[in-house]
């Protein structure tokens, strides 16, 4: 029960009993990553090089695609060089830096798919004027705002940890550090901590996730409007990927919080297989939905093939 003011690291978590595995896990996850990796290049080269795709949407793709490199970046070389050297020890302040990179470009992440909502709402539900509305400057005020909204909101997780003292143990659930998993390391009260980070989760992506589902009860009423099933299809089609993005953003992040809160006595793989989806799969599906549901996209990318 003895407990440390400053520590000097944090252990990251392995599964016990397969250590020996631990080679393929990584050869596994090193292989989604450079998927991520090539994937999102490869959106951000296209959409760069074509003129065609210089639009509010693309753009936006362009902002996701860039939060995904940064976010699988940030961690996956990290949990490599834990499962092909043993390296298991992360510092205190690699840590806290570490935590605010992941939740501050996951706001940000849930920002841009809600600009993305609000610009499928406009493109189906006032055509006429979404050229005026979303425009490449307000396009860019949105990044920014999406940036600002998610360092502020975030910052203030690692600061209230710092003057923290934490107990002997100093084991992660993860193969990374998330603010739950670190905070309930800690020996000293942590309901500041907890209070807010529950409100910050819940202004950013539980109010992104409710205006998204009220942006498509809007589209849905105007498609409904429509004469024929035909025409129906057609104009919503155009929602698909992004709603396929949506769901491979939230799905994980959902399953992630519910495991923190219900799941302390599940086995540890449970934890660290969920923390690596919510890391890697949404960077490693984003590119390819919208590679094949986009035909400018799926097109260049034949040409670069």
């Amino acid at each position: 029960n003895s407990s440390d003011p400053s520590p000097s690291s944090f252990i990251l978590a392995s599964i016990p009993g397969l250590e020996a595995a631990h080679f393929w896990m990584a050869m596994l996850l090193c292989s989604m990553y450079i998927v991520a990796v090539t994937g999102n290049c490869a959106v951000l080269f296209i959409v760069k090089t074509e003129p065609s795709l210089h639009a509010p949407m693309y753009f936006f793709l362009c902002m996701l695609a860039a939060i995904d490199l940064a976010l699988s970046t940030s961690t996956v070389p990290r949990i490599l060089s834990f499962y092909w050297f043993n390296t298991r020890e992360i510092s205190f302040s690699a840590c806290l830096v570490q935590m605010f990179f992941i939740h501050t470009l996951s706001a940000i992440e849930s920002t841009v798919l809600l600009a993305m909502a609000v610009d499928r709402y406009v493109a189906i539900c006032h055509p006429l004027r979404h050229a005026a509305i979303l425009t490449n400057a307000a396009t860019a005020k949105i990044g920014l705002v999406a940036m600002a909204r998610g360092v502020i909101f975030f910052l203030p997780l690692p600061l209230l940890l710092l003057p923290l003292p934490f107990c002997s143990s100093r084991l992660l659930s993860h193969s990374f550090c998330l603010h739950q998993d670190v905070m309930n390391l800690a020996c000293a009260n942590t309901t500041p901590s907890v209070v807010y980070g529950l409100t910050a989760i819940l202004l950013v992506m539980g109010l992104d996730a409710i205006l998204i589902c009220l942006s498509y009860i809007l589209i849905l009423k105007a498609v409904l409007r429509l004469a024929s099933w035909k025409e129906r299809l057609k104009v919503f089609s155009t929602c698909i990927a992004h709603i396929c993005v949506v769901l491979a953003f939230y799905v994980p992040l959902i399953g992630l919080s519910v495991v923190h809160r219900f799941g302390k006595d599940l086995a540890p793989l449970v934890h660290i297989i969920m923390g690596n989806i919510y890391i890697l799969v949404p960077a490693v599906l984003n590119p390819i939905i919208y590679g094949v549901r986009t035909k400018q996209i799926r097109r260049r990318i034949l040409n670069l093939i």
